[in-house]
C-alpha cells in the first residue's frame, strides 16, 4: 500500500458509549464482519448458518467519519440490502470489509471503565412498576440507558486497510492518560444471507422494546423452543360504542401469542388487540412459526437498550427483530440531529414448522 494514500478509515468521537452500545447488541460471536462505506459500518455477527446479527452504525455516530476506498483488491461486494440502508448516493458503491474479534473491540473501548455497563445494567427494576416507569422514559436520551457517569471516554479509529490492524487511540479525558491498542482484522469470509421477503409477509408488529422484554424475560431459560402466533383481527363494528365498550369488543380474543415449550412445560403469553401495547400489527392469515429459543436470546442485549421493536415473519418463517436505538445528541445547541440507529436479527425458523 501506498505510504502516502490517507487510511480507509478515520473516525472519532468524544464519547464512546454510543457506538459501543451498538457493537454489544450483536457481541454473541467472537468474531464479526465489519464493512465500511461512506455512510457508515455494518457490523455482522452470525450463529449456526441459522441466525444474523447486524448492526448499523451510521456515520453521524461519531464526531468525524472519513472514508478513502481501496484499490478494486481491497474492495469488496456487500449485501444489496445493506447497501440500501447505508448507501444513498450512486457513486458511493464501494465497501472496505474485514473480520476482527469483536469482544476485543468492545473490551479495548471500555479500558477506561466509562463506555457504559454491558447492557444488563438497563435501569429496569423488577417489579412491574419498574418497567412502567421504563416504559415512560423512552424518549431516547443516552444517559437513562448508560448511566449519568460525568467521565467520557474519547476515540479515534484508523484502518490503514488491507493487512493492516485497526488501530484505536483511546484517552480518558484532555489531561488524562491514553493508550493505543491495535487489533488485528483478518480477510473478510462470505457471510450467511438472509434475504427478507417483504412482499410476502405474514406477521407485523411495532411495539415498545419494554413490552417485548417483559415478556422473554418471564420465559424460563430451560425453554428450547418459542412460537410466535399471529391471528387476524375481528373486524368489530365500533361505532357508536362508548370507549370502554370498545376496548371490551377488542379483548374478545387474543391476536398474538407467544408460546415457550421446554422440559418442565409450556409457558404462553397472550395479546390483544390494545394500541396501547401493540402499535402496529398486520395479519393477513393466522401463521405460526417456531424457533429455537437460545437464538432469540442472543437478541435481548441489544431489546434492553433499544427503545422500540419490530417483529416480522415472512411466508418462508424467517424471523426478523429490529430494535431502534436511542438517539444521539449532539454538541449543536443539544438538537437530535443524524440518522436513527439500529440492530437487527434474523433467525431461520425451525425445520419441522416449515
Amino acid at each position: 500500500m501506498n505510504e502516502e494514500a490517507p487510511p480507509v478509515l478515520k473516525a472519532s468521537v468524544h464519547d464512546v458509549r454510543h457506538f459501543t452500545s451498538l457493537l454489544r447488541g450483536v457481541n454473541f460471536a467472537n468474531r464479526a464482519t465489519v464493512t465500511i462505506t461512506g455512510r457508515g459500518l455494518v457490523v455482522i455477527v452470525e450463529e449456526a448458518r441459522t441466525l444474523l446479527g447486524t448492526a448499523y452504525v451510521f456515520a453521524d455516530v461519531f464526531d468525524e467519519y472519513e472514508y478513502h476506498p481501496e484499490d478494486q483488491e481491497g474492495q469488496s461486494a456487500h449485501n444489496k440490502e445493506d447497501e440500501e440502508v447505508l448507501e444513498e448516493d450512486p457513486d458511493e458503491q464501494k465497501a472496505t470489509a474485514f473480520e476482527l474479534p469483536l469482544n476485543t473491540l468492545i473490551e479495548c473501548l471500555n479500558i477506561f471503565g466509562t463506555a457504559g455497563g454491558s447492557g444488563d445494567e438497563s435501569g429496569d427494576e423488577a417489579d412491574g412498576n419498574g418497567r412502567r416507569r421504563r416504559q415512560g422514559a423512552n424518549g431516547g436520551s443516552l444517559d437513562q440507558f448508560f448511566g449519568r457517569s460525568d467521565k467520557r471516554t474519547s476515540m479515534r479509529m484508523t484502518y490503514m486497510g488491507t493487512g493492516y490492524p485497526l488501530t484505536l487511540l483511546i484517552a480518558e479525558d484532555a489531561s488524562g492518560p491514553t493508550t493505543t491498542c491495535e487489533i488485528a482484522t483478518f480477510e473478510a469470509e462470505p457471510h450467511l444471507e438472509l434475504p427478507f421477503d417483504s412482499e410476502n409477509m405474514k406477521l407485523k408488529i411495532i411495539l415498545k422494546s419494554s413490552w417485548l422484554k417483559e415478556a422473554l424475560s418471564e420465559i424460563d431459560s430451560s425453554c428450547d423452543k418459542l412460537s410466535f402466533f399471529g391471528y387476524p383481527p375481528e373486524n368489530t363494528n365500533v361505532e357508536g360504542m362508548t370507549t370502554k365498550q370498545k376496548q371490551k369488543a377488542n379483548m374478545k380474543s387474543p391476536i398474538f401469542r407467544i408460546q415457550a415449550e421446554g422440559t418442565f412445560g409450556t409457558t404462553e403469553m397472550e395479546y390483544y388487540n390494545d394500541r396501547d401495547v401493540l402499535e402496529t400489527f398486520e395479519c393477513p392469515s393466522p401463521v405460526s412459526f417456531s424457533y429455537r429459543f437460545s437464538h432469540i436470546t442472543r437478541a435481548m442485549r441489544a431489546l434492553q437498550t433499544s427503545v422500540k421493536a419490530s417483529l416480522r415473519i415472512d411466508q418462508e418463517g424467517l424471523l426478523s427483530l429490529q430494535f431502534l436505538m436511542p438517539t444521539q445528541s449532539t454538541r449543536k445547541h443539544g438538537a437530535v440531529t443524524g440518522k436513527t440507529n439500529f440492530i437487527e436479527f434474523r433467525c431461520l425458523a425451525l425445520d419441522d414448522e416449515v
